[in-house]
């Protein structure tokens, strides 16, 4: 049998942990990315336990410990800084880490030709045997099968479907990053301060050097769908000024922050074309509430690499429907519920104490996330197949 071809288009997170889960499974795989160098515009993100496991599975469980900031201390607060609730049930698998950080280790994993740079995709063909990737150099792939990573604006995605239209949250987040040291954090705390139509989240990255700050604002303003857009630290402040101490610490060190315009989009139908298939933001852009859009990203990323291995170039596309529909629903129902965690911790303060009250009790949602095995799940899938074939 010869050895299975995939070519990923993106090389952000959901990409190159797709490219580590295919490339552990011995299937001949490259990644094209359309900048000149890999990097991250300053930001964190948490690695839940869910996205953990996946990437311990990759091999990767030590440069998560290294890197990252493990959450021991983790409340929601009222905007006084009043405790109202444990974000988590005390220590578990749940890192904060510096998005540059979790590209560098996914890179570091993988052989040194596996990444292309420079590579725009332009365009996408197929036929009953070969699938082929344009690229604005001129530049044509061919591959058994093509992985759209390639994010939330992704050009691969309307060779599947049609393009779900954006919809405006009226919500804009403020982000950015300090030192720690800067105001006494301790390591390990993280905290998301909430209040009608806002709330506030501080996490450590990087071994608990850093601080990770998000704030989100209430805007009718649709502004581009960004992380890098340059924000106001002025306006930022006045936003939460009056709020706990803490919250004027953290911004008072600010010197420049990016502003992010939050949009929503309904679940797509389908993932799925032939021999392409959409992985991570591309298939599934989500609110950030849940904290979920890099962890889904990195289930996408092992279940598909389970689905493959040891499938052919013949059978690959039917791999890639049996992916499609194990991960499309389970997405889908994230999606819901970051639309739903969302208006939560947004709630009018004549609901604070329903809103307090789901908070204290929202374990159960929780579990349900971070619980799932995405490998486990395929490698069922999988066996079922096998058995009845």
């Amino acid at each position: 049998m010869d050895r299975l071809r995939v070519a990923i288009v993106g090389g952000g997170i959901g990409g190159l942990a797709a490219a580590n889960a295919l490339s552990q499974r011995g299937i001949d795989v490259r990644v094209y990315e359309q900048a000149e160098q890999l990097a991250e515009v300053g930001a964190g993100v948490g690695i839940a336990p869910n996205g953990v496991r996946m990437l311990r599975r990759l091999g990767l469980g030590y440069a998560v410990e290294r890197w990252g900031s493990r959450w021991t201390d983790a409340q929601y607060c009222r905007l006084d800084g009043t405790v109202v609730a444990p974000m988590v049930p005390g220590p578990i698998d749940y890192f904060g880490m510096h998005r540059a950080d979790v590209l560098d280790m996914l890179l570091s994993n993988l052989p040194s030709d596996v990444v292309r740079l420079g590579h725009r995709c332009v365009g996408f063909e197929q036929d009953e045997e070969r699938a082929t990737v344009l690229f604005a150099t001129g530049a044509r792939v061919t591959a058994d099968v093509v992985v759209g990573a390639d994010g939330i604006h992704s050009t691969l995605q309307p060779y599947v479907a049609p393009a779900a239209e954006p919809i405006h949250s009226g919500s804009t987040a403020y982000r950015g990053v300090i030192t720690t040291k800067s105001v006494s954090w301790p390591a390990g705390t993280a905290r998301l301060w909430v209040s009608e139509g806002k709330h506030f989240l501080a996490y450590p990255l990087r071994a608990n050097q850093l601080l990770n700050f998000v704030g989100f604002v209430p805007t009718s303003a649709r502004m581009k769908e960004s992380w890098s857009a340059p924000g106001d630290p002025a306006e930022l402040a006045r936003e939460f000024a009056g709020w706990d101490s803490r919250v004027g610490a953290i911004i008072g060190q600010v010197t420049h922050t990016f502003r992010w315009g939050l949009y929503d989009r309904e679940p797509r139908p389908t993932w799925t074309n032939g021999r392409l298939t959409l992985l991570g933001d591309a298939a599934h852009p989500m609110l950030p509430h849940a904290g979920q859009g890099a962890n889904q990203a990195l289930e996408d990323a092992v279940a598909l690499a389970t689905l493959l291995e040891g499938t052919d170039g013949t059978r690959a596309p039917a791999a890639l429907l049996v992916y499609d529909d194990l991960r499309r629903e389970r997405t889908a129902e994230v999606q819901r519920r970051s639309r739903r965690i969302g208006a939560r911790l947004d709630a009018p303060d004549r609901q604070a104490q329903n809103r307090d009250r789901e908070l204290a009790g929202q374990w159960s949602e929780r579990a349900w996330l971070y619980e799932y095995d995405a490998e486990a799940a395929a490698a069922a899938m999988r066996r079922r197949i096998n058995e009845n074939t």
